[in-house]
């Protein structure tokens, strides 16, 4: 397990408390686990994703993550419209470890209300959480 010190947490993503992070460009939102969760599972085994075309609401469950350890639900961090998947997780779902933030990225999102970002944590928010 990574200290805390270790954790790639990029300043230009909005974090969630059951460690998904989203990250608005032009109006489409990109989604994924962040560094503290696929550290937590350990080695990602296989993940499933929703289908292009499905829509969430925010907080819904989206999908789950398979590792070694366990077996882990995914929620979406803002409501809207499932536009892309990442097709190269079916294949080398391991990027979710080694690229979480790049390759490994979930989903793509064009959302209902780009305000739910708001709901969301910056950085500091999400380590001050993790702190307890």
């Amino acid at each position: 397990m990574k200290e805390m010190s270790d954790l790639n947490l990029p300043a230009d993503v909005k974090y969630t408390k059951d460690h998904e992070w989203a990250k608005l460009s032009g109006d489409i939102v990109t989604i994924g686990i962040n560094d503290y969760a696929q550290d937590q599972l350990g080695e990602v085994v296989f993940v499933e994703l929703p289908e292009i075309g499905d829509t969430f609401s925010q907080g819904d469950e989206f999908g789950s993550v398979e590792s070694v350890k366990a077996v882990s639900e995914i929620y979406i961090p803002i409501s809207g419209e499932i536009v892309e998947i990442n097709e190269g997780l079916e294949d080398a779902p391991e990027l979710v470890n080694t690229d979480c933030y790049n390759d490994g990225w979930l989903i793509k999102v064009k959302p209902e209300n780009t305000s739910e970002m708001d709901n969301l944590m910056d950085k500091p928010a999400y380590l001050d959480m993790l702190k307890g």
